[in-house]
């Protein structure tokens, strides 16, 4: 028989091991009784032993102090982290303790992070696992302690809190030039324009004007007809653009449960965007189509690189995991449109998997701000259900191809340069 919970101690739970063991014990007493057969009665007397002792034996003392490191602490996406967990008892003796880590729910541990052992005074212990780092910042939740009795018959329950952070930044390195449309901006870039002026490209000849460089004199003619005239190349300027994330909780699909998500391909893919943008002169800003506020405005810098790379790491918008907030597309689509700057063309990495966002991309495309989507393939084809999905998404893809705006389908096993290639070379013809 247990005590009442509001008499037992904080945290201490009955396990119910013993449970039954004094009416057993009971039992032949009154079977020798009746019977008097004194050798049954005396038998039972093992049973109310057990009994009594399951009752006597107090819960163990969980005063643990715990350690937790980490191994690389940031790590790159991808790479292996060992998780080292130190338990020192400063207590009694705690003849069985289980220890359960709270690893990030976007980490994937290797082998179960739990540990068993027992524990003297003074003693230490300690176990590892190892995780697989994940681009973001990942919290780990309390250490779960379990601490039984040597009868087993109570055992405490506390939850440890060991403040804990991985920072797993992107690499901010540039895979390949995105095929950026022709709305620029005023300054010199990497953007071919209609406009004549300083380039590499011919674009035409004029009149000679006075003050015009020496170099861009056109030679030929002047030796051919005693003219002077200067010669107009096509100028390359730089642009202005923004890569939009659809982070909203139904673009984290994923072809199966070992895979990453769209939304992780997705920040990746902007991620180098982004450095190769910047490293082309362009100016760039990041957002996501999603709940929480995510805005980057268009810049360039060594100070707006790290900006970016801080929020490509531990923005909760750009998480491996959705949030759970409410989001409005039609309150969020108003809200972007205002920040966007009037000469913005805009990246926007979506897998489109509903037509809200085809919706999306048309009105901005439509707004003046020049689209071109990557779309991450989440789909496979493994049941009916699923394959239906993937045609439905191959014909939004088809429907903002007829509208104008540029689609590259990015197959979840390719990489990305490679189709940014053949998009660029079929975009070319």
């Amino acid at each position: 028989m247990s005590l009442p919970e509001q008499l037992r101690p904080e945290g201490v739970v009955p396990t119910e091991r013993w449970a039954g063991i004094a009416a057993m014990a009971l039992l032949p007493v009154g079977v020798g009784v009746l019977l008097r057969h004194p050798p049954l009665v005396l038998a039972a007397v093992v049973g109310v032993g057990y009994a009594a002792y399951a009752r006597a034996d107090a819960a163990p003392d969980t005063n643990v102090r715990i350690e937790r490191d980490l191994d690389p602490a940031s790590p790159d996406p991808g790479e292996e982290v060992t998780v080292t967990v130190r338990l020192h008892n400063e207590g009694g003796v705690v003849p069985d303790l289980r220890v359960i880590d709270g690893v990030p729910p976007a980490l994937a541990a290797d082998e179960p992070a739990r540990f068993g052992t027992s524990l003297r005074p003074e003693r230490s212990a300690s176990f590892s696992y190892t995780v697989t780092a994940v681009r973001g910042e990942h919290d780990w939740e309390p250490v779960t302690l379990i601490a039984r009795n040597a009868s087993g018959s109570r055992e405490t329950r506390r939850e440890e809190p060991v403040e804990t952070t991985l920072r797993c930044h992107p690499a901010l390195e540039a895979s390949a030039a995105l095929p950026l449309r022709g709305l620029t901006a005023q300054y010199s870039g990497r953007v071919p324009t209609d406009v004549g002026g300083s380039g590499l490209e011919f674009h035409s000849t004029r009149e000679y004007r006075h003050g015009d460089p020496v170099r861009r004199i056109n030679w030929a003619r002047l030796a051919r007809t005693g003219e002077l005239s200067t010669l107009e190349f096509r100028e390359e300027r730089a642009a202005t653009v923004v890569l939009l994330i659809d982070s909203r909780e139904k673009a984290y699909h994923a072809p199966g449960p070992e895979e990453s998500n769209a939304v992780e391909r997705s920040v990746d893919a902007a991620t180098q965007a982004f450095s190769a943008l910047l490293d082309s002169g362009d100016r760039v800003g990041v957002a996501a189509m999603g709940p929480g506020e995510c805005w980057l405005p268009p810049g360039t810098g060594s100070d707006h690189r790290a900006e970016a790379r801080e929020l490509f790491t531990s923005h909760p918008a750009l998480a491996a995991t959705p949030l759970e907030e409410r989001f409005l597309p039609t309150t969020w689509l108003s809200r972007f449109r205002r920040r966007l700057p009037a000469d913005a063309q805009i990246v926007f990495f979506s897998p489109l998997v509903d037509d809200f966002a085809v919706s999306a991309a048309r009105r901005l495309d439509a707004y003046g701000h020049l689209v071109t989507v990557i779309s991450p393939d989440p789909t496979v084809t493994d049941t009916p259900g699923r394959e239906l999905a993937r045609v439905e998404r191959a014909n939004r893809l088809s429907q903002l191809r007829t509208t104008g705006v540029r689609v590259i389908d990015w197959a979840d096993d390719a990489a990305l340069a490679p189709a940014l290639e053949r998009s660029a070379r079929r975009w070319s013809v």
